[in-house]
């Protein structure tokens, strides 16, 4: 008796129905990718502000790391569901700004990647060029954060040369793992005030 239901609900589709239904699952991809970049670029931006924020006022004012462990507790405090403002995290922001100090690459390159991606490459790689010569492999070619260090522990920059070409806008292909990693950032969770409800929903998917 299903596969009757089964049957007749089929012959009643449009022939062409298989496809346009591939067409939609690709356009909510891709809809969902845009979203999630959007976010990630301004999660980026607003670390690479606090970052340069403190760089700025420990020059002018001298005070050191008890300031900085005195704004991650406010910040904390004011956004409890944020993970990103630790001690550790607001010196990853002051490096990254110091790293960084031309926003327009932060803007059209670096913001593009997730920030763990970020991270891994101020831990790693101390030349600008070098670093942006990865940047712009990750965006290429999807690289996940595994895929990067790999690269990076290979010395991958030495065997092709650094060459940096300009930034292409481009979407990470939709299943490749540069996409899955950036729609799946905690700190893009915690950042929109999902983080607990988003590490819930990961658990029952596992479950199930």
């Amino acid at each position: 008796m299903g596969n009757m239901v089964m049957g007749k609900e089929n012959s009643s589709l449009p022939n062409d129905y298989g496809q346009w239904l591939i067409e939609i699952k690709d356009r909510v991809l891709v809809a969902r990718q845009r979203a999630v970049l959007a976010v990630n670029a301004e999660l980026i931006s607003l670390y690479w502000h606090i970052g340069r924020d403190i760089l700025q006022r420990q020059a002018a004012q001298g005070w050191g790391s008890k300031v900085i462990e005195r704004l991650g507790r406010d910040l904390r405090e004011s956004f409890p569901e944020m993970k990103g403002f630790s001690r550790a995290n607001l010196l990853y922001m002051r490096a990254f700004a110091e790293a960084w100090p031309d926003f327009e690459i932060v803007q059209q390159a670096v913001g593009q990647l997730p920030w763990g991606h970020n991270v891994l490459l101020l831990n790693r790689i101390k030349e600008q060029d070098v670093r942006l010569f990865y940047v712009r492999k990750v965006m290429a070619e999807n690289w996940s954060r595994a895929t990067l260090e790999k690269q990076i522990k290979n010395r991958l920059h030495e065997r092709q040369g650094q060459a940096v070409t300009n930034f292409e806008t481009r979407l990470p292909k939709p299943h490749s793992q540069l996409a899955q990693e950036t729609l799946k950032d905690p700190y893009l969770f915690d950042f929109l005030g999902l983080g607990d409800e988003a590490h819930e929903r990961d658990i029952e998917n596992a479950l199930v």
